[in-house]
C-alpha cells in the first residue's frame, strides 16, 4: 500500500463567526489522484487554501508525510515542502508572458529551469507556441494549461488543483483531465477540487464529498460515480434516467 503523504485531521476552519470547516479529516497517498466534490459553499477551496497557508486553521492538524507539520507554515515554506496550488480562477500575470509566468512558479528554487521547461511544454505545446505572448491575451483554457504549468514548475510531490474546469469548453476540460492523469503517471499526487464530478471522480482514486463544512461520503472514484445519491446530487441523473 501506498505512504500517506499528507493527512488532514480534525481541520476546523472559521471565518468570523461561521464555520466554514467543521472538523474534516482525509488522508492522501502517494501517487494518488484524490478529489473533494460537492456543492459551492461546501468547504472545499477553504480546505485548500488551509493546506496551501493561505487560510489560518482555527484548529486541527495538517501532516506531510509522517511527521511534517504544517500548520501555521507560510506559503512559501509550504511550497519548500512540496506543495503546490493551481488556484481558482487561474490568476496568471496578464502582463507578464508565457515563460515569464512559468519561471514564477521556480521563484524559490536556484537551479537550471531547462529540462523543466521542456516537461511543461511538452504537457502543453499550446504554451511552446505562445511563449513569448503576454497571459493576459490567451484564452481561458491556455490560461488555465499556464497556471498548471507554473505550479508544476516547482517540482511538487502534491499538486492542488481549486475548479480547474472552471468556465472551460467541454473539450478544453477534457484535455485538463487528460493532463491530470499524465501528472499523476510522472510521479506527483493531485488532490482536486472540482464542481464537475462527474470527471473528477472518472479520473480520481478516491473521493471526499463535503456538505457544509463537513466530509459526509468517502470511497473510490468508481463507488461514489456508481452512487445513487451521488449521481442525483451531483451528476443530475440516477440509473434509470
Amino acid at each position: 500500500m501506498s505512504k500517506k503523504i499528507l493527512t488532514v485531521k480534525d481541520l476546523y476552519i472559521a471565518y468570523g463567526g461561521i464555520e466554514a470547516v467543521k472538523g474534516i479529516s482525509f488522508d492522501v497517498c502517494e501517487g494518488e489522484v484524490v478529489t473533494l466534490i460537492g456543492s459551492n459553499g461546501a468547504g472545499k477551496s477553504t480546505t485548500l487554501k488551509a493546506i496551501s497557508g493561505l487560510v489560518k486553521p482555527k484548529s486541527g492538524s495538517i501532516v506531510m508525510g509522517e511527521d511534517k507539520s504544517l500548520t501555521g507554515l507560510s506559503t512559501d515554506a509550504i511550497v519548500a515542502q512540496g506543495i503546490s496550488l493551481v488556484p481558482e480562477g487561474r490568476r496568471v500575470f496578464p502582463n507578464l508572458t508565457v515563460k515569464e509566468n512559468l519561471k514564477i512558479g521556480a521563484y524559490l528554487r536556484h537551479d537550471n529551469l531547462d529540462e523543466d521547461f521542456k516537461y511543461v511544454y511538452s504537457l502543453f505545446p499550446r504554451l511552446e507556441e505562445r511563449n513569448w505572448q503576454l497571459a493576459g491575451t490567451l484564452s481561458g483554457g491556455e490560461q488555465q494549461m499556464l497556471a498548471v504549468g507554473r505550479a508544476l514548475m516547482s517540482r511538487p510531490k502534491i499538486i492542488m488543483m481549486d475548479e480547474p474546469s472552471l468556465g472551460l469548453a467541454p473539450l478544453v476540460v477534457k484535455d485538463i483531465f487528460g493532463i491530470i492523469e499524465e501528472i499523476r503517471k510522472n510521479g506527483v499526487t493531485v488532490l482536486l477540487n472540482e464542481q464537475n464530478a462527474n470527471m473528477a471522480l472518472k479520473v480520481a482514486d478516491r473521493g471526499f464529498v463535503m456538505e457544509t463544512g463537513s466530509i459526509t461520503m468517502t470511497g473510490t472514484g468508481a463507488e461514489l460515480l456508481a452512487n445513487e445519491k451521488i449521481r442525483e446530487a451531483y451528476l443530475g441523473k440516477s440509473k434509470t434516467n
